[in-house]
């Protein structure tokens, strides 16, 4: 988002697109209820409905650090799971590795993101965002009130088990929206070019981000340059077919196949 928010590119962008900053799964609720045009969704919510745009992403190669399941017992004996619902996604990679890998289907009750509450009647607690990174800085101060967990970073267990990068969101338009060639060239540079300027202001982004959370700079850093991945390429779109066709298999989400994207 780096061009929506910085001169000299914001004002030109401003003529182009309305900003409504929200979660993921508003995002995906919004685009689909066809109360925005385009949205940054997570890609547990992609229909036949939607059009994936080329090019950006938001995925990790390995460890994400900002999903975490924090577990109370082994995976394959956890009976329920306390989540925040902040992405949709997260909760059904969860539910998928469970199933396809640990031959487990807890139950996934919504709940507030307090590690400490979601433990006491849960046997996991899935922490999303920022209560995921706030969580691995206060790891000694959680486990003193919940005594030994395991801490399971989500991406790390979809990596370790299919070899694939781990995707959380990508950009989306409305099928029914019309747009020229013209139009859809543009949207493609736009989001392109804002990915490409952000990656190169990243010191910029840590200083700007190091007083508004409690994580040290360096963390915010290596978070921003090596857990998360933003290209749209080969093997994160392998990802999102894999992750979609074993949610079919275990009815975690339905199936989509193809995979919808908006042609250039």
């Amino acid at each position: 988002m780096w061009d929506f928010h910085h001169a000299p590119h914001a004002q030109l962008l401003a003529e182009r697109y309305t900003l409504d900053l929200t979660k993921p799964s508003e995002c995906a609720r919004r685009l689909l209820a066809g109360e925005a045009d385009l949205g940054l969704i997570p890609i547990a919510a992609l229909t036949p409905a939607l059009r994936i745009v080329p090019g950006c992403t938001i995925a990790s190669p390995d460890r994400v650090r900002s999903i975490l399941l924090l577990a109370k017992v082994p995976l394959d004996r956890i009976r329920s799971v306390a989540a925040d619902t902040a992405s949709r996604s997260s909760v059904a990679y969860t539910e998928l590795i469970l199933k396809e890998f640990h031959a487990n289907s807890p139950r996934f009750v919504p709940a507030p993101a307090d590690p400490v509450a979601m433990l006491r009647e849960h046997d996991g607690a899935l922490l999303i965002g920022d209560p995921a990174l706030l969580a691995l800085e206060a790891r000694a101060q959680i486990e003193r009130q919940t005594g030994p967990l395991a801490w399971h970073d989500i991406a790390h267990l979809w990596h370790t088990h299919t070899g694939l990068p781990w995707v959380a969101a990508v950009w989306a338009v409305r099928a029914d929206l019309k747009l020229s060639q013209r139009e859809r060239e543009q949207l493609f540079l736009d989001l392109n070019a804002s990915r490409k300027r952000g990656l190169e202001n990243i010191e910029t982004l840590v200083a700007d981000w190091t007083p508004r959370i409690a994580i040290p700079p360096t963390t915010i850093r290596t978070y921003l340059t090596e857990n998360i991945h933003y290209l749209l390429d080969a093997p994160v779109r392998q990802a999102i077919g894999e992750f979609r066709s074993l949610a079919a298999r275990h009815n975690v989400l339905p199936a989509l196949d193809p995979l919808p994207f908006l042609e250039l």
